[in-house]
């Protein structure tokens, strides 16, 4: 099987999210794309009592798209999500054909250096590198090229758009129809979710 892993917080997932996975779809040939909800990760404060609901918006968002599904394996675990023991985990449940990708911003990306067993990790997968700035310049890369990570960028014209600014919107009562999944704003307000 060829696999594509997105793996966030995805605290809520958003309508960006859905272009990238698309897009993803679209350029490449693989089977699935896998969409994994950190249950706590590691460079992020999260309230764990939301994984559930986080869990539930990615599975309402993506009902619809043959070739997307969600894996409960960080939810399962529990504990902080390392990505390294993730993959791991899915190579031995999945079988593989060449590498998983795996769908991160050029944001995350400049600090891959600090993530748990990269030197393990960059070995497994290929980085699909979403480009998430107005001044992109390659050329800050090429130290991770030369350390053997393996990755290539995309350049789908970005939406910026931050679920830490979907979150302040709906605490302020702002219209957040145009950025959410209708499935998952519907969730948002039936559950109350991030209005304190």
């Amino acid at each position: 099987m060829k696999l594509c892993v997105f793996q966030g917080s995805f605290n809520p997932i958003h309508n960006a999210h859905l272009r990238v996975a698309e897009y993803v779809c679209s350029k490449y040939n693989f089977d699935k794309i896998l969409f994994i909800p950190a249950f706590n990760p590691p460079h992020k404060e999260l309230d764990s009592n939301m994984a559930y609901h986080r869990f539930e918006m990615v599975k309402l968002a993506i009902k619809d798209y043959q070739q997307f599904c969600v894996s409960d394996i960080e939810y399962k675990r529990q504990g902080i999500s390392y990505t390294y023991q993730t993959i791991k985990e899915l190579y031995k449940i999945h079988n593989i054909e060449g590498k998983i990708h795996f769908i991160i911003g050029t944001d995350a990306f400049e600090k891959i250096k600090s993530w748990y067993e990269i030197d393990k990790l960059k070995e497994l997968v290929k980085f699909i590198v979403f480009i998430r700035e107005d001044r992109f310049e390659i050329s800050r890369y090429n130290e991770l090229k030369k350390a053997g990570y393996d990755f290539e960028f995309q350049n789908l014209s970005y939406l910026d758009v931050s679920s830490t600014e979907i979150r302040q919107k709906i605490k302020n009562n702002d219209e957040v129809s145009d950025l959410l999944p209708p499935e998952v704003k519907e969730y948002i307000l039936k559950n109350e979710l991030y209005k304190y």
